[in-house]
């Protein structure tokens, strides 16, 4: 029974890679159909799983911890792991969303929860291991994270060495209905949507420090590479969108330009900073995000001590020293 079970996930998982299941069968010595019917088996399951998952989202549509099956994620991430140490990954990056959001906004100010990780000690790993080994780690981190920020509802800005620069749009309904009359149960579905795009930001870095745990980490370790943490900073404000130029794509006859857009704001500055302030696997916060929690959300964070020497920044609005929030684990 033990090996059977065995074989079936080693038959997922090499499926899951991307080999085809001629290649499995040839691979594993076992009968293609073999290997073809624990395929159509997994499908199956995939959908009942599928029909469940959107009866959550009709009745937790504004939630997407309600629909993300961290589990599978973290699977998925141990076979993405493990196809990146056996031959170069296929990491194929797109701005194709985050650029049509930004065109939308051109050259306005828009709210935006913006969210920062840092990969830890990668200075020290740049000193000690090979490059292929190095470049295997930055990929393999920035593709788990990137595909996490998209799930979550957020946006890639880019890539800063080792780390990942992300958005989230936050849309404030409430004032857009508060021209027109609504029922007390549409109100109370606003308030949600309005609450849950800040939350969603932190149940993405919480996941995120999940996924490195239980998923990548414990595939590095088979293979000798050392063990990764993160920190993750997240704070909420209004951001400029700045057009610095064009991009020009010429092809053939053929010049295609897009405006080059990019982000600039106080908030961005203080999250970059904030990051390095926070314990490896931990998510700081800053004031203006924590304010927008609920109670309970509120409860999972603690004020941390303020130390001028250190951070400086200042609250716009009270004139005094910026608030940083560290998560309780």
């Amino acid at each position: 029974m033990s090996d059977r079970i065995d074989q079936r996930n080693t038959i997922l998982n090499l499926y899951n890679s991307g080999i085809d299941p001629e290649i499995i069968a040839l691979e594993l010595d076992v009968n293609q159909d073999i290997v073809m019917s624990v395929i159509r088996n997994e499908s199956k399951t995939d959908q009942k799983k599928s029909t469940k998952n959107m009866s959550n989202v009709l009745l937790n549509k504004l939630y997407l911890d309600a629909v993300i099956d961290i589990n599978a994620i973290i699977k998925d991430s141990q076979v993405k792991t493990w196809k990146a140490l056996k031959s170069k990954p296929d990491f194929n990056t797109s701005f194709k969303d985050t650029q049509n959001i930004l065109e939308q906004c051109g050259e306005s100010k828009i709210n935006l929860v913006i969210l920062h990780i840092d990969l830890v000690g990668s200075t020290r790993m740049s000193l000690t291991l090979p490059i292929e080994r190095l470049t295997t780690i930055i990929r393999t981190f920035a593709q788990q994270m990137s595909l996490m920020i998209s799930m979550y509802g957020g946006f890639v800005l880019k890539y800063i060495g080792d780390a990942v620069l992300a958005f989230f749009v936050v849309e404030d309904i409430r004032d857009r209905n508060s021209q027109s009359p609504s029922e007390d149960g549409e109100s109370k579905d606003d308030d949600n949507f309005y609450l849950l795009q800040f939350s969603n930001a932190i149940s993405c870095a919480y996941a995120m420090i999940k996924v490195i745990q239980e998923g990548i980490n414990p595939i590095l370790s088979q293979y000798d590479y050392p063990e990764l943490k993160v920190r993750a900073g997240i704070d909420f404000g209004e951001i400029a969108i700045v057009q610095y130029g064009w991009d020009i794509d010429e092809h053939k006859e053929i010049i295609l330009k897009k405006p080059h857009l990019d982000l600039i704001g106080y908030t961005i500055s203080l999250v970059v900073k904030m990051t390095s302030l926070v314990e490896p696997d931990h998510i700081i916060i800053g004031q203006k995000l924590f304010d927008k929690l609920d109670t309970k959300q509120k409860n999972t964070f603690m004020q941390l001590p303020a130390n001028p020497d250190i951070w400086g920044y200042m609250h716009k609005t009270t004139g005094g020293i910026y608030n940083l929030y560290g998560n309780i684990k």
